[in-house]
Protein backbone atom coordinates (compact mmCIF):
# COMPACT_ATOMS: atom_id res chain seq x y z
CA UNK A 1 0.00 0.00 0.00
CA UNK A 2 2.86 2.57 1.23
CA UNK A 3 4.85 1.98 -2.52
CA UNK A 4 1.00 2.47 -4.64
CA UNK A 5 0.72 5.35 -2.20
CA UNK A 6 4.39 6.82 -3.53
CA UNK A 7 3.23 5.95 -6.92
CA UNK A 8 0.50 8.05 -7.00
CA UNK A 9 2.20 11.20 -4.82
CA UNK A 10 4.65 10.46 -7.86
CA UNK A 11 1.96 11.26 -10.66
CA UNK A 12 0.22 13.84 -8.89
CA UNK A 13 3.51 15.52 -8.46
CA UNK A 14 4.37 15.16 -11.96
CA UNK A 15 0.95 15.96 -13.13
CA UNK A 16 1.32 19.34 -11.01
CA UNK A 17 4.73 20.09 -12.48
CA UNK A 18 2.95 19.74 -16.21
CA UNK A 19 0.69 21.98 -14.97
CA UNK A 20 2.60 24.76 -14.04
CA UNK A 21 4.88 24.17 -16.94
CA UNK A 22 1.93 24.82 -19.41
CA UNK A 23 1.04 27.38 -17.78
CA UNK A 24 3.97 29.43 -18.00
CA UNK A 25 3.92 28.85 -21.67
CA UNK A 26 0.70 30.01 -21.92
CA UNK A 27 0.97 33.29 -19.68
CA UNK A 28 4.78 33.70 -22.01
CA UNK A 29 3.22 32.54 -25.66
CA UNK A 30 2.16 35.21 -28.01
CA UNK A 31 -1.60 36.51 -27.94
CA UNK A 32 -1.93 37.31 -31.88
CA UNK A 33 -5.14 38.33 -33.33
CA UNK A 34 -6.30 39.41 -36.74
CA UNK A 35 -7.97 42.89 -36.26
CA UNK A 36 -8.14 45.22 -39.58
CA UNK A 37 -9.63 48.32 -39.93
CA UNK A 38 -11.04 50.58 -36.77
CA UNK A 39 -14.75 49.94 -36.83
CA UNK A 40 -17.37 52.71 -38.62
CA UNK A 41 -18.19 54.60 -35.73
CA UNK A 42 -14.40 55.46 -35.05
CA UNK A 43 -12.73 56.95 -37.79
CA UNK A 44 -8.72 55.87 -37.37
CA UNK A 45 -6.29 55.44 -40.08
CA UNK A 46 -3.95 52.12 -39.36
CA UNK A 47 -0.82 52.82 -38.58
CA UNK A 48 2.37 50.64 -38.73
CA UNK A 49 5.20 51.73 -36.22
CA UNK A 50 8.93 49.89 -36.79
CA UNK A 51 10.26 48.56 -34.02
CA UNK A 52 13.65 46.80 -33.00
CA UNK A 53 11.18 43.32 -32.46
CA UNK A 54 9.35 44.07 -35.82
CA UNK A 55 6.37 46.03 -36.38
CA UNK A 56 3.58 47.76 -33.83
CA UNK A 57 0.47 47.87 -35.17
CA UNK A 58 -2.51 50.48 -34.36
CA UNK A 59 -5.07 53.02 -34.80
CA UNK A 60 -4.44 56.47 -34.75
CA UNK A 61 -7.52 59.24 -35.01
CA UNK A 62 -5.92 63.24 -34.64
CA UNK A 63 -8.20 65.61 -32.41
CA UNK A 64 -8.40 69.15 -32.13
CA UNK A 65 -5.33 71.12 -32.16
CA UNK A 66 -3.73 72.05 -28.83
CA UNK A 67 -5.69 69.54 -27.36
CA UNK A 68 -3.01 66.90 -26.97
CA UNK A 69 -2.45 63.09 -28.25
CA UNK A 70 -3.17 60.30 -26.03
CA UNK A 71 -1.76 56.63 -25.85
CA UNK A 72 -3.59 53.97 -25.26
CA UNK A 73 -2.15 50.68 -23.96
CA UNK A 74 -3.93 47.63 -23.20
CA UNK A 75 -3.40 44.70 -20.99
CA UNK A 76 -2.13 41.64 -21.12
CA UNK A 77 -3.17 39.20 -23.60
CA UNK A 78 -5.64 41.93 -24.84
CA UNK A 79 -4.90 44.41 -27.68
CA UNK A 80 -6.08 47.64 -28.98
CA UNK A 81 -10.11 46.42 -29.24
CA UNK A 82 -9.90 46.18 -25.60
CA UNK A 83 -9.23 50.40 -25.36
CA UNK A 84 -11.44 51.21 -27.71
CA UNK A 85 -13.85 52.88 -24.89
CA UNK A 86 -12.03 55.10 -23.91
CA UNK A 87 -10.76 56.21 -27.20
CA UNK A 88 -14.23 57.00 -28.09
CA UNK A 89 -14.52 59.35 -24.71
CA UNK A 90 -11.14 60.65 -25.05
CA UNK A 91 -11.81 61.34 -29.04
CA UNK A 92 -15.06 62.83 -28.33
CA UNK A 93 -13.21 65.92 -25.75
CA UNK A 94 -11.25 66.84 -28.94
CA UNK A 95 -8.15 64.40 -28.11
CA UNK A 96 -6.52 63.34 -30.74
CA UNK A 97 -5.85 58.94 -29.59
CA UNK A 98 -3.29 56.60 -30.52
CA UNK A 99 -3.68 52.58 -29.77
CA UNK A 100 -1.27 50.23 -30.32
CA UNK A 101 -1.16 46.24 -29.95
CA UNK A 102 1.94 45.74 -28.22
CA UNK A 103 4.33 43.28 -28.88
CA UNK A 104 2.86 39.59 -29.00
CA UNK A 105 -0.36 41.10 -29.12
CA UNK A 106 -3.06 41.54 -31.54
CA UNK A 107 -1.13 41.78 -35.00
CA UNK A 108 1.85 43.53 -33.45
CA UNK A 109 5.38 41.15 -33.81
CA UNK A 110 7.24 39.10 -30.99
CA UNK A 111 8.01 35.76 -30.42
CA UNK A 112 6.60 36.01 -26.48
CA UNK A 113 4.78 38.10 -23.75
CA UNK A 114 7.43 39.52 -21.45
CA UNK A 115 5.20 41.55 -19.11
CA UNK A 116 6.64 44.81 -20.21
CA UNK A 117 9.91 44.64 -20.60
CA UNK A 118 10.38 44.14 -24.40
CA UNK A 119 6.46 45.77 -24.67
CA UNK A 120 8.69 48.68 -23.38
CA UNK A 121 10.67 49.15 -26.96
CA UNK A 122 7.34 49.57 -28.80
CA UNK A 123 5.73 51.57 -26.10
CA UNK A 124 9.13 54.11 -27.25
CA UNK A 125 8.65 53.84 -30.86
CA UNK A 126 4.99 54.37 -30.45
CA UNK A 127 5.93 58.01 -28.17
CA UNK A 128 7.97 58.56 -30.95
CA UNK A 129 6.12 58.32 -33.86
CA UNK A 130 3.35 60.77 -32.07
CA UNK A 131 6.33 63.13 -31.65
CA UNK A 132 6.80 63.09 -35.63
CA UNK A 133 2.99 62.71 -36.15
CA UNK A 134 2.02 65.39 -33.95
CA UNK A 135 4.66 68.06 -33.34
CA UNK A 136 4.17 70.29 -30.26
CA UNK A 137 1.05 68.83 -28.93
CA UNK A 138 1.47 66.93 -25.45
CA UNK A 139 1.60 63.22 -24.99
CA UNK A 140 -0.46 61.51 -21.70
CA UNK A 141 -0.51 58.19 -21.64
CA UNK A 142 -3.01 55.41 -20.25
CA UNK A 143 -1.63 52.40 -19.43
CA UNK A 144 -3.55 49.21 -18.41
CA UNK A 145 -2.35 46.44 -16.57
CA UNK A 146 0.70 44.72 -18.45
CA UNK A 147 0.34 48.51 -20.72
CA UNK A 148 0.98 50.42 -17.37
CA UNK A 149 3.94 48.47 -16.87
CA UNK A 150 5.14 48.49 -20.03
CA UNK A 151 5.43 52.50 -20.04
CA UNK A 152 7.21 52.37 -16.90
CA UNK A 153 10.00 50.09 -17.98
CA UNK A 154 10.04 52.11 -20.96
CA UNK A 155 11.57 55.16 -18.80
CA UNK A 156 9.78 57.97 -20.64
CA UNK A 157 11.22 60.93 -18.67
CA UNK A 158 10.03 64.34 -19.84
CA UNK A 159 9.01 62.13 -23.02
CA UNK A 160 5.47 62.51 -21.97
CA UNK A 161 3.03 64.89 -19.82
CA UNK A 162 0.85 62.74 -17.91
CA UNK A 163 0.54 59.31 -17.21
CA UNK A 164 -2.39 57.03 -15.49
CA UNK A 165 -1.33 53.68 -14.27
CA UNK A 166 -4.10 51.38 -13.99
CA UNK A 167 -3.71 48.11 -12.12
CA UNK A 168 0.08 48.05 -12.74
CA UNK A 169 1.68 44.76 -11.29
CA UNK A 170 4.59 46.04 -8.66
CA UNK A 171 7.09 42.83 -9.06
CA UNK A 172 6.44 39.77 -10.78
CA UNK A 173 6.78 37.66 -7.65
CA UNK A 174 3.97 39.10 -6.69
CA UNK A 175 2.02 39.25 -9.61
CA UNK A 176 3.05 35.40 -9.93
CA UNK A 177 2.06 34.62 -6.05
CA UNK A 178 -1.16 36.51 -6.25
CA UNK A 179 -2.47 34.85 -9.54
CA UNK A 180 -1.55 31.25 -7.81
CA UNK A 181 -3.48 32.02 -4.85
CA UNK A 182 -6.06 32.93 -6.34
CA UNK A 183 -6.61 29.72 -7.85
CA UNK A 184 -5.05 27.69 -5.93
CA UNK A 185 -5.91 29.15 -2.48
CA UNK A 186 -3.08 29.24 0.17
CA UNK A 187 -0.85 26.62 -1.32
CA UNK A 188 -0.44 28.60 -4.89
CA UNK A 189 1.89 30.99 -2.85
CA UNK A 190 4.26 27.65 -2.01
CA UNK A 191 4.08 27.05 -5.98
CA UNK A 192 5.52 30.34 -7.05
CA UNK A 193 9.39 29.75 -7.38
CA UNK A 194 8.39 26.63 -9.89
CA UNK A 195 6.68 29.62 -12.53
CA UNK A 196 8.75 32.04 -11.07
CA UNK A 197 12.10 29.65 -12.07
CA UNK A 198 10.81 29.28 -15.64
CA UNK A 199 10.74 33.02 -16.26
CA UNK A 200 14.90 33.34 -16.90
CA UNK A 201 14.93 30.93 -19.78
CA UNK A 202 11.87 31.57 -20.97
CA UNK A 203 12.29 35.29 -22.01
CA UNK A 204 15.26 35.50 -21.49
CA UNK A 205 15.15 38.25 -18.67
CA UNK A 206 16.19 38.35 -14.48
CA UNK A 207 13.29 39.01 -12.73
CA UNK A 208 15.08 42.08 -11.06
CA UNK A 209 14.33 43.08 -14.69
CA UNK A 210 10.65 42.78 -14.51
CA UNK A 211 9.71 44.72 -10.82
CA UNK A 212 7.92 48.02 -12.31
CA UNK A 213 7.80 49.97 -8.98
CA UNK A 214 11.75 50.35 -9.07
CA UNK A 215 11.10 52.65 -12.34
CA UNK A 216 8.12 54.56 -10.75
CA UNK A 217 10.34 57.12 -8.84
CA UNK A 218 11.62 57.85 -12.47
CA UNK A 219 8.48 59.57 -13.89
CA UNK A 220 8.85 62.87 -14.65
CA UNK A 221 5.28 63.77 -15.21
CA UNK A 222 1.72 64.60 -13.11
CA UNK A 223 0.48 61.02 -12.43
CA UNK A 224 -2.66 59.33 -11.68
CA UNK A 225 -2.69 55.98 -10.27
CA UNK A 226 -5.68 53.63 -10.28
CA UNK A 227 -6.46 50.09 -8.46
CA UNK A 228 -9.37 48.43 -7.94
CA UNK A 229 -10.81 47.71 -4.24
CA UNK A 230 -11.20 44.48 -4.75
CA UNK A 231 -8.43 43.53 -7.11
CA UNK A 232 -7.06 39.83 -6.22
CA UNK A 233 -4.74 40.72 -9.14
CA UNK A 234 -2.81 43.35 -7.51
CA UNK A 235 -4.00 44.27 -4.42
CA UNK A 236 -5.46 47.71 -3.30
CA UNK A 237 -1.85 47.61 -0.46
CA UNK A 238 -0.09 46.98 -3.91
CA UNK A 239 -1.26 50.03 -5.51
CA UNK A 240 -1.04 52.00 -2.59
CA UNK A 241 2.69 51.14 -2.56
CA UNK A 242 3.41 52.07 -6.38
CA UNK A 243 1.51 55.42 -5.53
CA UNK A 244 3.92 55.94 -2.62
CA UNK A 245 7.02 54.98 -5.11
CA UNK A 246 5.67 57.35 -7.66
CA UNK A 247 6.95 61.66 -7.43
CA UNK A 248 4.53 64.35 -6.93
CA UNK A 249 2.64 65.49 -8.53
CA UNK A 250 0.60 62.75 -8.12
CA UNK A 251 -3.24 61.30 -7.52
CA UNK A 252 -4.49 57.91 -6.09
CA UNK A 253 -8.05 56.64 -7.09
CA UNK A 254 -9.39 53.40 -5.62
CA UNK A 255 -12.03 52.13 -7.29
CA UNK A 256 -14.51 51.05 -4.81
CA UNK A 257 -16.21 47.65 -5.68
CA UNK A 258 -13.52 46.80 -8.49
CA UNK A 259 -11.66 43.62 -9.43
CA UNK A 260 -8.84 43.40 -11.47
CA UNK A 261 -10.97 44.84 -14.82
CA UNK A 262 -11.93 47.57 -16.97
CA UNK A 263 -11.98 50.42 -14.52
CA UNK A 264 -13.82 52.72 -17.90
CA UNK A 265 -16.13 50.19 -18.39
CA UNK A 266 -17.39 49.48 -14.41
CA UNK A 267 -17.67 53.42 -13.43
CA UNK A 268 -17.75 54.91 -16.99
CA UNK A 269 -19.39 57.96 -15.40
CA UNK A 270 -16.96 58.50 -13.15
CA UNK A 271 -13.68 57.40 -15.44
CA UNK A 272 -14.05 59.55 -17.42
CA UNK A 273 -15.28 63.17 -14.96
CA UNK A 274 -11.86 61.88 -13.61
CA UNK A 275 -9.67 60.83 -16.52
CA UNK A 276 -10.97 63.51 -18.60
CA UNK A 277 -10.03 66.28 -15.63
CA UNK A 278 -6.50 64.99 -15.00
CA UNK A 279 -5.73 65.03 -18.86
CA UNK A 280 -7.37 68.98 -19.69
CA UNK A 281 -5.15 70.02 -16.78
CA UNK A 282 -2.35 68.60 -17.87
CA UNK A 283 -2.40 68.07 -21.82
CA UNK A 284 -4.87 70.98 -23.02
CA UNK A 285 -2.09 73.99 -24.99
CA UNK A 286 -5.00 76.77 -23.45
CA UNK A 287 -5.47 75.56 -19.58
CA UNK A 288 -1.28 75.19 -20.02
CA UNK A 289 -0.38 78.46 -20.64
CA UNK A 290 -3.16 79.84 -18.94
CA UNK A 291 -1.03 78.51 -15.68
CA UNK A 292 2.49 79.60 -17.02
Amino acid sequence: MAKRGLIAFACLLLLGLGALFGAGEYLSSPARRQIGAAPADFPASSVTINTVTGPVMGWMVRGTPGAGMVLLLHGVRGNRLHMLGRARFLSRLGYGVLLIDQQAHGESAGERISFGVREADGVRAALAYLRREQPGERIGVIGMSLGAAALVLSKPGRGIDALVIEAMYPTIEEAIENRLRLHLGSAGGALAPLLLWQVPPRLDLTLDQLRPIDAVGALACPTLVVGGEKDEHTSEAETRRIYAAAPEPKQLWIVAGAAHTDFHGVATGEYEMRIGQFMLEHLHASRNSAMQ
